[in-house]
């Protein structure tokens, strides 16, 4: 009588979960915080795009400073927002008080 076994791929259960993480993600993650919240009082054409494209890639890449890119991914909004309301109102792209 013989008795037949199958071995399969063996593979711990870290290596199976652990997503692939950049460590340029964290550093994505801060910048784009960085820059959306600088983006809301100047430059916000040119600075919430880029916190949106940076919160985004951070996200996409697996960052452990999930908080920070989901606040720059908001800013960068804002930023917009602000922007399209700027020119909806009076015609211009920047901030004017009074």
């Amino acid at each position: 009588m013989t008795i037949l076994t199958t071995t399969g791929n063996t593979t711990t259960p870290a290596q199976r979960t652990t997503p692939r993480r950049s460590p340029q993600a964290d550093g994505m993650a801060v910048a784009s915080f960085v820059l959306g919240l600088v983006g809301t009082l100047v430059l916000n054409v040119v600075l919430g795009p880029c916190a949106l494209v940076l919160a985004t890639l951070a996200l996409t890449r697996g960052t452990t400073r999930r908080g920070r890119a989901l606040l720059g991914l908001t800013l960068g909004a804002a930023d917009l927002l602000l922007l399209a309301a700027l020119t909806a109102t009076d015609g211009t792209l920047s901030w004017h008080l009074g």
